[in-house]
């Protein structure tokens, strides 16, 4: 069978050349209004919306072939229940330390109450949203597999390549490629399919994955991939 890589950095992306729909999947992290939309949370916040709304044009790209391919298309969604029972005091705190006019996790905001299950901002954008049938992850922390049922759905569907996108790059997208590499899972982010909100911290969450020869896995970008599977 022939090897199908894509042109990725330290090294070419899946590491066994063996990239295919049955096995591969692609991940979009966290594209919620209250991360990357008008009016969210972030915006409200005053970061830089600009920053978490560049990745969404190369993700809808990336989103249509892949559709197209026949890939396993995940998404994930940060949010707390509407009693916030997994909503740690801390976390909690800190959010309010910050957050829009002293409004943190779980109090109202600009859209509904902040980062929610089923309030406005705690859905995925309209330019980004699922297809029936496409797979939500939805999670109380950073990463996708905390106290979800990320690992057994890629399993039952013999995923073992993961292509990551969304946001932010330094935190929800970086903690889910280290819980995955830890996991046995082959990964790569596409970089121009992720953003945080300090430039900085996305172009040191990138550094870091392709120190010591790929510690985490790979980095590539949306035109790389659509190159390498044809679209």
């Amino acid at each position: 069978m022939s090897e199908l890589f894509i042109q990725s950095e330290p090294y070419p992306w899946p590491y066994d050349g063996a990239l295919k729909p049955g096995n591969t999947a692609l991940v979009v992290i966290d594209m919620q209004t209250d991360f990357c939309g008008i009016g969210g949370y972030v915006d409200k916040m005053g970061y830089d919306l600009s920053l978490t709304r560049a990745p969404i044009a190369p993700i809808r790209n990336v989103l249509s072939a892949m559709r197209a391919g026949g890939y396993t298309i995940i998404h994930t969604r940060e949010g707390h229940r509407p009693d916030l029972s997994d909503l740690p005091a801390n976390k909690r705190w800190r959010s309010r330390r910050i957050g829009a006019n002293g409004a943190g996790i779980g109090d109202e905001g600009p859209c509904g109450k902040i980062l929610v299950r089923g309030e406005p901002g705690w859905e995925i954008i309209p330019e980004l949203a699922p297809l029936p049938g496409e797979i939500i992850i939805d999670k109380p922390g950073k990463g996708s597999f905390c106290a979800t049922d990320l690992e057994l759905v890629l399993h039952t569907r013999g995923i073992r390549n993961l292509i990551l996108t969304g946001i932010t790059t330094d935190v929800c997208v970086h903690t889910t490629m280290r819980e995955a590499n830890d996991r046995g899972f082959e990964c790569v982010m596409l970089a121009d399919c992720c953003g945080a909100t300090d430039h900085n911290n996305h172009l040191a969450a990138l550094s870091m994955i392709k120190m010591q020869g790929g510690v985490f896995g790979a980095v590539s970008d949306s035109s790389s991939l659509l190159q390498a599977i044809g679209k």
